[in-house]
């Protein structure tokens, strides 16, 4: 069973961990805490498999196919754990079980193939394109479903065995995905360690990973970059954002109220890739301020696992404590909290969704990623004033402009320093696009055919064209 929980040595129980339920800050269950010796093992074992797994380009993707069947069938029980431990609405994660089905299929149908090279010489050659052996994949608590099929889906469909580490935070539906996916992939194809930092570091480090592909902090990222390049092994991270919304004079503010809410809040905020700054025209500032934070008010948060739930709760006390300390020092600085501002007052980690207004361009809120349920709303003058400020991050995932002539959006759109834009609407993503950010976003691309050749590496054959040189 590829997906097998590893355990300690023979005869010894791993130590466990708890894992805990946002919504009421309450351990619920527990998972394994896997030690350096069973990830040696692990990776020895994913290296025996990928003899045989990139051997054989069809049936993987007869594998995969038939994975993503039993991981929609499996929805009713991985979206309800994956709510439990993550704090989303279950809506949300029935989407990201159907996400991680999607991505399997589409992974499993692209075929690299070969290209010819045409150069003029008396010889044939040809590129052709072999996997890498096996792959660390590290993943996030904001996503754990979807960002870790963002991960092994193009480097199980490349050819190479997966070894993936979830967060602490979020360990328990992936070692359930891990479960259903074992009835149709080989034994060590994918399997999947659970544990602390520690062993994430010595994962991104070890010997036998050729590829390590992270999401994450841009400090845990620069980490993970250290500790591969030790050992000379290619690194994907994808290092978060502060994107911004840039809204022009003749947006309709009204209109587009409700998508730049729900592209900021959704997840709680808890988005890579959501519009974490708006900027907005002096002269419409205040119905800006005022169309968001009357959503902020009226928006029904609780528990994810409540059908009535629009927003759920930030995962784990140390982002609410994040949330906390940068919206405090805001109102600080002199922001006023047009909507929200504060923790709520019952158990678990709820954050009053937030609109500041009036909040100064050098505030952490502003100049960092908040990743929780808190928006700053910032008056410019004129638009290069604003553009400069939405570049003027380390930042550069996405970005997005906001109005009706479109023409004059996309122009202005193509000023934004990030590796993908939006005209009217934001974070909307497909399968088949490149996923890359610019600046400290991001190093390596996932996505698309983007993402199967960066699990790849080039491998050229030549052979004469006439018998007699050979």
């Amino acid at each position: 069973m590829p997906t097998r929980q590893p355990t300690r040595a023979p005869g010894g129980r791993a130590e466990c961990f708890d894992v805990l339920d946002p919504a009421t800050g309450e351990p619920f269950d527990e998972a394994p805490d896997h030690d350096p010796d069973t990830l040696d093992a692990v990776v020895d074992a994913a290296h025996v498999a990928w003899r045989e797994w990139r051997s054989d380009p069809a049936t993987r993707t007869g594998a995969l196919l038939a994975a993503a069947d039993d991981v929609e069938a499996a929805g009713a029980d991985l979206a309800p754990l994956l709510t439990r431990e993550q704090g989303k609405p279950l809506s949300e994660s029935y989407a990201e079980v159907a996400r991680t089905a999607a991505r399997l299929r589409y992974f499993a149908e692209l075929d690299p193939g070969s290209q010819p090279i045409t150069d003029g010489r008396p010889v044939s050659s040809e590129i052709r394109w072999r996997p890498l052996g096996p792959v660390a994949a590290i993943v996030p608590w904001n996503f754990p479903l979807q960002l870790a099929s963002a991960k092994f889906a193009p480097a199980l469909a490349a050819g190479n065995t997966v070894v993936l580490k979830p967060s602490p935070c979020t360990p328990l539906a992936t070692r359930l995905l891990g479960s259903v996916l074992s009835s149709a992939l080989p034994e060590d194809v994918l399997t999947i360690v659970t544990g602390g930092e520690p062993l994430g570091a010595r994962l991104a480090s070890h010997p036998g990973i050729r590829h390590v592909t992270f999401t994450g902090s841009i400090p845990t990222g620069r980490a993970v970059a250290k500790s591969a390049a030790a050992s000379l092994t290619r690194a994907t991270l994808e290092l978060g954002g502060n994107d911004a919304a840039v809204l022009l004079e003749d947006v309709d503010v009204e209109r587009v109220a409700d998508r730049l809410f729900w592209a900021a809040f959704r997840n709680c905020g808890q988005v890579c890739m959501a519009v974490k700054r708006v900027y907005a025209p002096a002269r419409i500032y205040s119905r800006v301020v005022e169309a968001l934070a009357h959503r902020a008010r009226t928006v029904v948060v609780g528990s994810g696992l409540d059908p009535v739930s629009e927003l759920g709760p930030v995962n784990n006390a140390d982002q609410l404590a994040r949330v906390e300390r940068y919206t405090a020092q805001a109102l600080s600085d002199g922001a006023r909290a047009a909507a929200g501002g504060h923790r709520l007052d019952r158990p678990g980690y709820f954050f009053a969704p937030t609109i500041l207004a009036d909040v100064p361009s050098t505030s952490r809120v502003v100049t960092e990623e908040q990743f929780g349920p808190v928006l700053p709303v910032l008056p410019y003058i004129s638009v290069d004033e604003a553009v400069e400020a939405a570049n003027g991050t380390g930042f550069g995932l996405g970005g997005s402009v906001w109005g009706t002539d479109l023409d004059r959006a996309e122009a202005i759109v193509d000023r934004l320093e990030c590796g993908t834009a939006w005209i009217n609407h934001h974070a909307e993503l497909s399968l088949a696009q490149p996923f890359a950010g610019v600046k400290e976003s991001g190093v390596g691309v996932a996505g698309g055919p983007w993402g199967l050749y960066g699990n790849l590496r080039p491998f050229v054959v030549h052979r004469p064209d006439r018998p007699e040189e050979a």
